[in-house]
């Protein structure tokens, strides 16, 4: 079982990253809120892994996350009936846990069901299965995480580049980060542009 690698970052986009370790390339998926945290391709990193093995196709999978706390949220997300790995990268990609932790606390349907492929029998299935699990998580208080790149323009092509290898059509994706990006001309975080654009109605 893997814990975590340590190694060097070769290689990073919005849903996964490279990393090298003694000449093997480790692919590892990733959600947004993790993808923000890594240094730049060339550093060493860590990611706290997930050893995903699909026992109807056999083929395995590592997901990695910048924090145990992500981690931890994704694995009781994926013990949820319907709910897969990928369900699991976009809920972390468009919440952070302790959004995820408030909206379960307060049973908040509504916002669970903006999450692109969450319908209300599947958000109320995650409160009702979720709600004391994750009671019991020490997680930190909400907060911005600052963009890797200072140039939007940058910002902008990653949080594309997420929402579409989260399902959205590229029509749609701009759609939504023109809506985001008229209302928060500031946003430099692609993090947050994909948060903001997957909780856009329309």
């Amino acid at each position: 079982m893997i814990t975590y690698l340590n190694g060097l970052l070769a290689a990073k986009k919005p849903t996964e990253a490279i990393v090298d370790i003694q000449g093997v390339g480790y692919r590892v998926l990733i959600p947004a809120s993790s993808f923000q945290k890594l240094p730049e391709a060339g550093h060493m990193t860590r990611l706290f892994i997930h050893y995903y093995i699909n026992n109807n196709t056999d083929t395995v999978a590592l997901y990695g996350f910048a924090t145990e706390s992500e981690r931890s949220v994704f694995e009781r997300l994926i013990s949820v009936s319907g709910i897969g790995p990928k369900m699991g990268l976009a809920v972390l990609s468009a919440m952070s846990p302790t959004e995820l932790q408030e909206a379960m606390s307060s049973g908040d349907v509504g916002l669970l069901t903006k999450i692109p492929g969450v319908g209300k029998k599947t958000a109320e299935r995650m409160i009702v299965e979720l709600k004391d699990k994750f009671a019991t998580l020490d997680l930190p208080a909400t907060g911005s995480i600052p963009s890797a790149s200072p140039e939007k323009t940058a910002a902008r092509a990653d949080a594309l580049a997420a929402l579409e290898a989260l399902g959205l059509s590229r029509a749609l994706a701009e759609k939504k980060l023109r809506v985001v990006l008229r209302a928060h001309p500031e946003l430099i975080s692609a993090q947050e542009l994909i948060r903001l654009a997957l909780r856009e109605n329309g």
